[in-house]
C-alpha cells in the first residue's frame, strides 16, 4: 500500500488513532497508541521514545551493566522512524492501524542495539553480493486455558493445557478449540502474516504454525507479529500462549526453525540438480559457514535460560554441530527440493529467539562461508546426530554461549562491536538474575535432607 493510501485509510478509520511498535532486544514488542495528527507527523519526522526499551529485560528491570542507556544517562529518548512498508490492520481490533519502526541514535545513525537495523546491516550485504534473501521461521508453542491473572494468582504453577494428550498433527485435537484454530490462521492472514500451515504438534495443547516465505526483512517482520498476534487472539478465546522454549522437562520443546534460500537473477542459488542433495557450491559454502560460526553466534539462536533445557538429547532439538540432508536430529537440515524448493533448515533457534536476530545470525553466518570460499568439509551425519561428536557440541548453556560470543573476533566481525557488547552484557545479565533465585527444585532436594 502507498503512503498516501495508507494516510487516508488512517484519516478515514473512525479509531482516529494509530498503534505503533519497535523490538526490543529480546524480540519483544515495545510500543504505543498515537492520535490520529500525532502519527502523521511522525510518519513524516519520525518521534521520539524511551530508551529505556533496550535499557531493561523482558521483566522491565533495568540493567545495570550496558552502556547505550541506562541510570548514567538518564534514559533520554531516542528517534524512531515509522517504516510504511509495514503497515498492517490488526483484525482483532476492529482493523486498526498499526506499523512497525527502526530506532536512531542522537546523531541519526541507525541504532546498533536495535535487532531490525541489524538484520537490515546484513541483509544489505547480502544484496550487495547480488543475492537476495528468502527466509521463512515455524514456531512450536503451547496453550493454556486461563488469564494472566489466574496464573499470577496461581503462583506461576500449573498450568492448565488447552486440549491433555500427546497428539501430533490430529485433526481430532484441531477441532476441539475449533473456533480459536481458526482465528488463528483466518485473523493472520488478514493481519498479512499469511501462514502455510497450522497443525497440533505432540504435547498438551501445543500447535505448530509455519509462516509463508518471504524477503528476509518481510519474514522476520511476520514472525514478530506472529508471535505477538498469537498471544492476543489467544486472550480473546481465554487463552494463554506461551512462546518459552521448554516449559516441562517431560515434554518436548518448542521450536523456531528457519528455512533459508539465495535467489539471484530469479534463480535458486542454491539449486544444482548435479551435485549431490542438489546442493550448488554456493549452498555448500554457505553451509560451511553456518556450520563454522555456530558457536561463535549461538545466543542469537538461544537467548534465555530455559533456552538451552530444550537444546538436549532425544527431545527434537539439537546438541552438535552437524548437517544432513532430511534428518531431524542434526543442526542444519538440507531439504533438497526441487529448484524452487531447495533450502536450508537451521533447527537450532527455540520459539524463544528473537526473530531478527535469528535470522540475521543464520544469513551473515552463511554469506561468511560464501565470502571466504568455505569448503563442505565436515562429513554428512549418517543416522542420528545426537551421536555424532566428531565436530563438537553445542554449548551446554546462556553463560558458556555467551562468553563464547563475547570474546569472538568472528561474531564482532559479522556484527560489530556496538551489537555484540551490548547484546552479550544482556544474556550475562540474564544469567545473573537467574543465578540468584532459589528454585522450587532447590527446595525440593535440599530443605529437608541437605
Amino acid at each position: 500500500m502507498e503512503t498516501k493510501e495508507i494516510l487516508k485509510y488512517i484519516k478515514d478509520h473512525p479509531s482516529a488513532k494509530v498503534k505503533v511498535a519497535i523490538t526490543d532486544i529480546d524480540g519483544i514488542l515495545r510500543g504505543k497508541i498515537m492520535a490520529r495528527d500525532k502519527f502523521i507527523s511522525a510518519l513524516e519526522s519520525g518521534f521520539g521514545f524511551c530508551d529505556v526499551v533496550f535499557g531493561w529485560d523482558s521483566s522491565d528491570v533495568a540493567y545495570d551493566n550496558t552502556e547505550f542507556t541506562g541510570w548514567h544517562s538518564g534514559y533520554p529518548d531516542t528517534m524512531v522512524h515509522l517504516d510504511p512498508g509495514t503497515f498492517r490492520k490488526i483484525p482483532w481490533e476492529n482493523d486498526l492501524p498499526f506499523m512497525l519502526g527502526d530506532t536512531f541514535d542522537n546523531e541519526g545513525k541507525p541504532a546498533v542495539v536495535c535487532p531490525r537495523n541489524l538484520l537490515k546491516k546484513v541483509k544489505a550485504e547480502c544484496e550487495e553480493m547480488g543475492f537476495k534473501p528468502f527466509f521463512s521461521q515455524e514456531f512450536e508453542w503451547f496453550n493454556f486455558e486461563q488469564t494472566p491473572q489466574e496464573w499470577a494468582d496461581k503462583k506461576y504453577r500449573d498450568p492448565k493445557p488447552m486440549t491433555p494428550g500427546m497428539f501430533g498433527y490430529s485433526i481430532l485435537r484441531s477441532s476441539l478449540k475449533s473456533g480459536f484454530f481458526n482465528d488463528l490462521f483466518d485473523l493472520m492472514l488478514k493481519f498479512d502474516v499469511p501462514l502455510e500451515g497450522l497443525h497440533t504438534e505432540t504435547g498438551p495443547g501445543v500447535y505448530e504454525a509455519a509462516i509463508l516465505y518471504a524477503d528476509i526483512l518481510e519474514a522476520a517482520d511476520r514472525a514478530v507479529l506472529f508471535k505477538s498476534g498469537a498471544r492476543e487472539i489467544a486472550y480473546k478465546h481465554g487463552i494463554m500462549a506461551t512462546f518459552m522454549a521448554k516449559w516441562n522437562e517431560n515434554l518436548p520443546g518448542c521450536s523456531g526453525h528457519v528455512h533459508q534460500s539465495l535467489w539471484k537473477k530469479g534463480k535458486n542459488a542454491f539449486y544444482d540438480p548435479k551435485q549431490k542433495h542438489n546442493m550448488s557450491e554456493l549452498f555448500q559454502s554457505y553451509l560451511a559457514g553456518q556450520l563454522h560460526c555456530l558457536p561463535h553466534i549461538l545466543p542469537m539462536f538461544a537467548p534465555t535460560i530455559n533456552s538451552y533445557k530444550r537444546l538436549v538429547e532425544g527431545a527434537w532439538a539439537p546438541t552438535t554441530i552437524t548437517w544432513a540432508a532430511d534428518n531431524r536430529t542434526v543442526a542444519l537440515r538440507v531439504m533438497p527440493g526441487s529448484a524452487g524448493s531447495c533450502r536450508l533448515e537451521t533447527r537450532v533457534p527455540g520459539s524463544d529467539s528473537n526473530p531478527y536476530l535469528a535470522l540475521a545470525g543464520c544469513l551473515a553466518a552463511g554469506l561468511y562461508g560464501i565470502k571466504n570460499k568455505l569448503k563442505l568439509e565436515i562429513k554428512e551425519t549418517k543416522g542420528n546426530g545426537y551421536r555424532d561428536l566428531s565436530n563438537g557440541i553445542l554449548p551446554g548453556n546462556l553463560w558458556q554461549a555467551t562468553q563464547n560470543m563475547k570474546n569472538s573476533a568472528l561474531a564482532r566481525e559479522l556484527f560489530g562491536n556496538g551489537f555484540v557488547d551490548h547484546f552479550t552484557a544482556t544474556r550475562e545479565w540474564e544469567w545473573r538474575q537467574f543465578g540468584k533465585v532459589v528454585t522450587d527444585w532447590e527446595m525440593k532436594r535440599y530443605f529437608e535432607i541437605i
